[in-house]
């Protein structure tokens, strides 16, 4: 229930500035039956009841909507990586190495591609921001109508909607760690 997390985001954050229920009404111009109530997750705040809560506490809007996160849950281990399933691309493997149980406007992927292979048939095209950095071996990023080498080391920016793919022509595995901006939804 968002309402109530809301309500103990305001609680918590009213008894930080040291302020009674009474004095919070007071300083913010919201009634203290109203303030009462959403502290207890029964009311339903309207947009201008938020942005006065928010004023009145200095505190961004944002922060009334976090979520505590286990400090755990933010390690990735290499055994519990997600493999990432992509049925266009049959020469590469991609693991999700973000970790964490929210989502996060940031993916971090390490792919593996065989030898004298290519990321796709065709060309991949995201409407995210990705960067490529070679952690392992050369390869070729190949947009349209250019290619240009990559050594290991080597960091690309893919910008979105760019055609591409990568190339391995070696005889061994090359590793890539994307880094891929997500589009906020």
């Amino acid at each position: 229930m968002t309402e109530n997390r809301i309500g103990k985001k305001i609680h918590q954050f009213r008894k930080e500035k040291k302020l009674t229920i009474k004095e919070f009404s007071n300083l913010s111009g919201i009634s203290t039956a109203l303030v009462s109530q959403l502290e207890r997750g029964i009311g339903n705040p309207t947009l201008s009841v938020l942005r006065q809560v928010c004023a009145t506490l200095e505190i961004s809007m944002s922060s009334l909507f976090f979520e505590e996160i286990d400090n755990a849950s933010l390690i990735c281990r290499s055994s519990e990586r997600e493999r990432i399933h992509n049925p266009n691309e049959k020469n590469s493997v991609y693991y999700n190495l973000t970790p964490g149980p929210l989502k996060s406007n940031v993916a971090l992927l390490l792919m593996t591609l065989n030898p004298h292979s290519e990321t796709n048939e065709g060309f991949s095209q995201h409407f995210e921001e990705e960067t490529a950095y070679l952690v392992k071996g050369d390869a070729t990023i190949v947009f349209e109508e250019e290619s240009f080498d990559l050594h290991q080391g080597d960091t690309v920016r893919i910008l979105p909607s760019r055609k591409h793919k990568l190339r391995n022509d070696s005889a061994t595995p090359v590793q890539v760690l994307f880094i891929k901006s997500k589009i906020n939804s």
